[in-house]
C-alpha cells in the first residue's frame, strides 16, 4: 500500500514525459503534415467585424483556412505568409478562424500583423475548431473547390508548405 501512490504519479506523469520530449525532440517549425479525411466542414458564423460568413459562399474557389489566436506566437510568424497567399495567389482564398479568443485582442492582431484584407471568423467557443478537427493553433487545412479538405498542417506554417499542396488545386 506504501508504494500506491508512487505508482501512480508515475502512471500520471509518463504520459505528459513522453509528450513534451516528443515535442523538445521534434522540429515543429515545420510542423506536422496529416492526411486529412474526406470531409466537408460547415463553418458559418460572424466575421470578427460583424459580418455574416459562411464557408458554401466561397465553393468553386480552393480555401486556405488557418486557425489561430492573438496569443499565438507561432500564429505571428505565420501571418505574413498567409497575407502574402492571399494578395499573391489568384484563384484562392484565405479563410480565419480566429479561436477563444477576446474581440479586442484579435482584432489588434489583425492590424498588426496586416491580415485585414480576408476574412476571420470569430470561434469563441471553439465550435469551428472542433468541426474542422482542429487540435489547436496554428494549424492550417487546405480545401479544395467543393469545399473538401484535402490537405492539413498541424504547427507553423511554411512557404515550402504552401508551394508544395496550393498550386496542385489552382488552374493551369
Amino acid at each position: 500500500m506504501r508504494r500506491l501512490p508512487a505508482v501512480v504519479a508515475v502512471v500520471v506523469a509518463l504520459p505528459m514525459l513522453v509528450a513534451v520530449l516528443v515535442h523538445a525532440l521534434g522540429d515543429d517549425r515545420e510542423g506536422t503534415w496529416i492526411a486529412p479525411e474526406r470531409r466537408r466542414p460547415d463553418l458559418s458564423g460572424h466575421t470578427l467585424d460583424g459580418r455574416p460568413f459562411t464557408l458554401a459562399g466561397l465553393r468553386g474557389s480552393p480555401v486556405l483556412v488557418t486557425v489561430w489566436a492573438s496569443w499565438c506566437d507561432p500564429c505571428r510568424e505565420e501571418f505574413p505568409l498567409l497575407v502574402a497567399a492571399a494578395r499573391d495567389l489568384r484563384g484562392v482564398r484565405v479563410l480565419g478562424v480566429d479561436l477563444r479568443d477576446a474581440a479586442g485582442a484579435a482584432r489588434a492582431f489583425l492590424t498588426e500583423t496586416g491580415a485585414t484584407s480576408f476574412p476571420h471568423l470569430s470561434d469563441p467557443d471553439g465550435r469551428l475548431a472542433l468541426e474542422l478537427g482542429a487540435r489547436g493553433v496554428p494549424e492550417t487545412f487546405l480545401l479544395d473547390r467543393d469545399g473538401f479538405v484535402v490537405d492539413r498542417l498541424i504547427g507553423t506554417l511554411t512557404p515550402g508548405w504552401i508551394e508544395a499542396h496550393v498550386p496542385p488545386l489552382l488552374d493551369p
